[in-house]
This record gives structure tokens, C-alpha cells and sequence, in this order.
């Protein structure tokens, strides 16, 4: 059994792995680095093409996340004949994203802001999803290859991520002691607010497993309620002096989480329930998405709607758009780091100087994002600068700035749980920095000195089950 990483394995971009299972050839994913543009952001698919004993039969989408299914379209170019397997909510999530992402490459284009050729167009993404086949949950099927000499079978666990994720189990044979692989992708091991925690297989010979936040200590040393706590007084403070609250959020995933838990604070009387919430763009669509699939996916409440939220849409125009400002008010925009020139990045510009706001942070925030570079200027003091949009120029930030953890992804505990449960005798560690992978190796081997445990490089090919 081979594996081989086709992207980034040094970063969290472009998840793609190859699986050579005795004659079927598969992929993990087929995701795009979202800090490069046109042919460079892929996956290196030549890989596969260079080598005469690689050809690829299956993919799996695991979820709709740009970094692992951004690159879905161009897999028709490369391998024409290639089967695309994923859950029925990923599958409506593409329907939406990809074609989005068609757009948003052309509008660069000819705004000049890349040189960059797009990836694939709007016309060539929209008749992809004839060809994508959907499996329910832990319904096993197969994926033999063309030339594969021993029965190839999947099947999907949810991976409390996002709606749709999975993790993708892989039977290599049919008798009982048949070899395993777990890809957990991107896995949430508890509860959220909407989706509740991932499942697993009782065991697995050979997991693939991420390690987005092996290094982070302070993830693993969060808890769930003290920092719920926390963000409601932060809000309560904002709204009680008159400002407005934004809400940087990823438009998949964490602005409807966000959304749940504002609603829970409103019906628990913690905040005034006529403050309006603002929402805008595609996450209010993809809103829609969750509350279509309520009944079909897993979730903690299924009669829980995100457009149940009372929420108004982001006026446009100078005039509404400063009404819309004026505080008590909270606003749930994009993108979860603000990067110009998008509408949290806009209204971020427009709160920052004032001390009765706030922006408080609820994901991740990449080093050097403006998001991240907003966080390091308001722990460096009361009025210190930050430039959020070069044309703009250095701002004060004097308003209440604080990022709060409710992730997506587990800690490095929950991950080191998941392998205490699964019990493999193998562990490829993948989507992580070297840190967070090298932390992982050194815990993992803590647990049990006898897993052999892979920190793949990019192209070089790692032989499991040895």
C-alpha cells in the first residue's frame, strides 16, 4: 500500500493524497493553497501522471473546504475517467462554491489583481455535479480499480467539521482480517453548536490524521464554556455601551455556528433581543444548505434553523450602511481573517478607531492575515497601529479587540484520543505545520512505542502495512 502527499505537506493548503492499494489507485481529497493563484495553488497531479504504476480510479471529497475540494474541477482534465465520491450536503456545497470560485478567479483576472490564468471556469464546473456520486453515512461501497487486484471498499463516518465532512474508511480485501485505513480529514471529536462530534471506526490498522493543532497548547487547554463565557461578556460590554460588535467569520461552517449560539444568548436573555444581527453574501446561501439538510444530517437539534435567527441583510449604500453601524448592533461578516477587500475587512476599517466597539475574532488567524496582524496591534496597547488595507494606511486600534476559541478542528489532546480509540499499528500525520506534526509523533509515541508514525514529504512515497 502507497501513499504519497500531493500537496502542501509543511501547511494546512491543498490537501491531496495519493493511495495505491494493490492495483486501485485513490485520492484523498483534491484541494487548492488558497495564498497561491491559477496552476501553482493545485496539487502536483504530475506526481501520478510521471510514474507508470500510478493511475488514479476514485477520489473522495471529504468536505467543502476550499483547501480539500478547490481543486475538484481540474481532477476531470487530469484523470477524464475519474469516479468522485462525497455525502449529499458536500455535493450541494459544491454546487454552489465551485461556481463561485469560477467567478471570483475571473473577477481577478480583470480587476489585475493576478496574472495568474483561472484554475477552471463557470461554464466547466457547472455540469460536474451529474458526475459526483453521494453516499449516506457508514454505508459501505466499493472502489475497486480497473486493474486492482483485491476488493476496495469505503465507507464515510461524520466528522463533526462541517456539514458534510467525513472521514473515509478503506477495507483493502474481504476477508475478516482484512487491512484498514482511517482518513479522518479534518475531524471534530465534540460537540458544536449545530453539528455534534465526529464518529469513528473501532479500529483502524493505518490512520490518517490530522494535526492542524498540534502545536497550539492553548487550544487544548480551552474550555468549551468558560470561552463562551467570555465572548458573551465581551458582547454584553459592547451592546451595553451603545457599539457595534463585528464578528469576522469563515462563510462555511463557523458564521452559521455563530449564528446558533447568538441565538441561544438571545433566547437566554443575555443579550437584548432586539439587537439586530447583520448577516450578508453567500453565507446567508449557504444557510439555506444547512437548513435543507436539518433532517438528513447529523446535528445536536434538528429542529434548529439558521435563518430561524432573526438576522437582517447588510444594506448596501454609503447612508444604510452607516445606519446600519450605529450601535447596539452586531455584525456576522466574512472573511474569518479579514482579508481586503472583503466585507469584514471593509466594516473592520470602520470600527477599529472607535472605543465603544469591538472585533471579536471566533476562527483561526493565519500569521500575517489581517486578522492576525489586528490581534498582535491591540495586545500591543491602547492605540497602537495596524494597516488592515494598504490604500487605507496605518489605523489606531482603540477599539475592544479579542479572539475567542471555538474551532472546527479537535485540540491535540482530542487528537491523541483518537488514536488511543482507533489503536492503529500505523499513524500518518498530515493538513499540520512540522511543529504540529513533530508534537503529535513525540505524544503518539508516548501512548504506544510500538505505532510506526509517518510525517510525509511532498512527492516522496510511503510504504504502509511494511
Amino acid at each position: 500500500m502507497e501513499f504519497v502527499a500531493l500537496g502542501d505537506t509543511d501547511d494546512i493548503a491543498a490537501s491531496c493524497h495519493y493511495l495505491g492499494l494493490d492495483g486501485t489507485g485513490l485520492l484523498l481529497d483534491a484541494g487548492v493553497d488558497p495564498r497561491k493563484d491559477g496552476a501553482a495553488s493545485l496539487p502536483r497531479f504530475d506526481l501520478v501522471h510521471n510514474a507508470d504504476d500510478r493511475f488514479v480510479d476514485h477520489a473522495f471529497v471529504t468536505h467543502a473546504h476550499h483547501d480539500h475540494m478547490g481543486g475538484v474541477p481540474v481532477l476531470y482534465r487530469e484523470f477524464p475517467h475519474i469516479i468522485t465520491h462525497m455525502t449529499d450536503a458536500t455535493k450541494r456545497l459544491l454546487e454552489f462554491l465551485l461556481p463561485a470560485s469560477a467567478r471570483l478567479q475571473a473577477r481577478r483576472v480583470r480587476e489585475g489583481s493576478t496574472q495568474a490564468d483561472p484554475i477552471f471556469t463557470e461554464a466547466e464546473v457547472k455540469p460536474l455535479s451529474d458526475l459526483y456520486l453521494t453516499h449516506p453515512l457508514q454505508k459501505p461501497f466499493k472502489v475497486t480499480g480497473l486493474k486492482g487486484d483485491t476488493e476496495v471498499t469505503a465507507q464515510f463516518y461524520t466528522a463533526g467539521h462541517i456539514l458534510g465532512g467525513v472521514g473515509v474508511e478503506l477495507t483493502v480485501g474481504e476477508e475478516d482480517d482484512a487491512p484498514r485505513i482511517f482518513y479522518t480529514s479534518d475531524t471534530k471529536l465534540t460537540a458544536q453548536s449545530i453539528l455534534p462530534g465526529a464518529n469513528y471506526p473501532d479500529s483502524t490498522d493505518v490512520l490518517i490524521l490530522e494535526s492542524t493543532a498540534g502545536n497550539d497548547p492553548e487550544a487544548a487547554a480551552t474550555n468549551r464554556d468558560k470561552e463562551l463565557a467570555k465572548f458573551t461578556e465581551a458582547l454584553q460590554t459592547t451592546l451595553e455601551r451603545g457599539g457595534t460588535a463585528l464578528i469576522p467569520v469563515f462563510v462555511m461552517g463557523r458564521a452559521q455556528e455563530t449564528l446558533a449560539v447568538l441565538d441561544r444568548l438571545k433566547r437566554e436573555g443575555k443579550i437584548d433581543a432586539e439587537v439586530p444581527i447583520y448577516t450578508a453574501g453567500s453565507m446567508r446561501a449557504i444557510a439555506d444548505l444547512y437548513d435543507q439538510t436539518r433532517t438528513s444530517t447529523p446535528r445536536v437539534d434538528s429542529d434548529f434553523r439558521v435563518f430561524g435567527v432573526d438576522q437582517k441583510r447588510l444594506p448596501r449604500g454609503e447612508k444604510r450602511t452607516a445606519e446600519a453601524l450605529d450601535g447596539p448592533a452586531i455584525h456576522v461578516l466574512s472573511s474569518g481573517m479579514m482579508f481586503e477587500p472583503t466585507l469584514s475587512n471593509r466594516i473592520g476599517r470602520r470600527l477599529v478607531e472607535d472605543p465603544d466597539n469591538a472585533i471579536l475574532m471566533v476562527g483561526y488567524s493565519k500569521e500575517g492575515s489581517p486578522s492576525a496582524r489586528l490581534l498582535e496591534a491591540a495586545q500591543s496597547g491602547n492605540g497602537t497601529e495596524v494597516v488592515l488595507n494598504p490604500e487605507q494606511g496605518p489605523q489606531p486600534v482603540r477599539c475592544l479587540v479579542d479572539d475567542f476559541r471555538f474551532s472546527g478542528h479537535s485540540n491535540r489532546d482530542e487528537l491523541l484520543e483518537v488514536v488511543r480509540r482507533l489503536n492503529p499499528s500505523e499513524v500518518v500525520l498530515v493538513h499540520g505545520e512540522p511543529e504540529a506534526r513533530t508534537w503529535m509523533a513525540e505524544h503518539i509515541a508516548e501512548i504506544d512505542d510500538t505505532i510506526t508514525v509517518h510525517q510525509p514529504k511532498g512527492g516522496v512515497p510511503i510504504e504502509l502495512g511494511a
